[in-house]
């Protein structure tokens, strides 16, 4: 197993031995679910918010290129 969170193999593995006698295997598809649902959500989030960034840069990018444009014609002579 690969390093997920800094969390090694045998980590990982006592960590779903306590899951696993704390809420017994009948709800372990039930918490699995809710994570991976979790995890989506969080996902879809960060890309909303990465998409609004991208789109407000382009705006300011736009706008300073609009401004150079605006400041070379005025020292034109």
């Amino acid at each position: 197993m690969g390093h997920f969170l800094f969390i090694s193999g045998p980590e990982l593995v006592i960590i779903i031995l306590v899951v696993l006698v704390l809420f017994g295997a009948n709800k372990m598809p039930e918490l699995a679910r809710g994570l991976g649902k979790g995890m989506r959500e969080f996902r879809k989030a960060a890309d909303d918010i990465k998409r609004e960034l991208e789109d407000s840069a382009s705006d300011v990018r736009k706008d300073m290129d609009e401004f150079r444009d605006d400041v070379n014609k005025t020292l034109k002579p």
